[in-house]
């Protein structure tokens, strides 16, 4: 089955880094656009990145773009968001996800069909 497997979550002051991961197994990563996407407390869940399946394309949302990085590895069959600059904005339960269709990487949360766990961020001094 369908496993998204997120990881490196964790406290950062603003201005600093983090690097998430996303393992995925139980479906062909390589011939998957993906994307990442967050949900700040008290909100709705905001897509923020994703990346064609070869990677040769990557798009993100007005509110990272700059600060943020996606890519892939599709010989480890995992997924990254390096975040830079981190502001406490940022602060939120990040989450990779799988689209229904392999070529689609949307804003609509609608389009994905499974989800990891998550891996909580929080940007604070």
């Amino acid at each position: 089955q369908v496993q998204l497997v997120e990881s490196g979550g964790g406290l950062a002051q603003p201005g600093g880094s983090l690097r998430l991961s996303c393992a995925a197994s139980g479906f062909t990563f390589s011939s998957y656009a993906m994307s990442w996407a967050r949900q700040a407390p008290g909100k709705g869940l905001e897509w923020v990145s994703g990346i064609y399946s070869d990677g040769s394309a990557t798009y993100y949302a007005d509110s990272v773009k700059g600060r943020f990085t996606i890519s892939r590895d599709n010989a480890k069959n995992t997924l990254y968001l390096q975040m830079n600059s981190l502001k406490p904005e940022d602060t939120a339960l990040y989450y990779c996800a799988k689209p229904r269709r392999s070529f689609a990487i949307a804003t609509s949360i609608h389009e994905y069909d499974y989800w990891g766990q998550g891996t909580q961020v929080t940007v604070s001094s």
